[in-house]
């Protein structure tokens, strides 16, 4: 099983948002939206938006809003 993990990082590498789930299509949107919402000044200050895929929930950062 994929989890996949929407995260904004500030630049001093501080989780922002998070949010968790299992579905590949809500994922890359929800990446979309978290890239569409920094603006250009957060984007060249050190912001950015990831994605990446784990296989535990326990590997998910505890503060990730999970939807199933």
């Amino acid at each position: 099983m994929a989890i996949w993990v929407n995260e904004q990082v500030d630049p001093s590498g501080l989780l922002y948002a998070c949010i968790a789930c299992c579905d590949e299509t809500q994922a890359q949107e929800c990446h979309a939206a978290f890239e569409e919402n920094l603006t250009a000044i957060q984007k060249s200050e050190g912001w950015v938006a990831r994605i990446r895929t784990v296989t535990s929930w326990e590997d998910v950062p505890a503060s990730a809003l999970k939807l199933n």
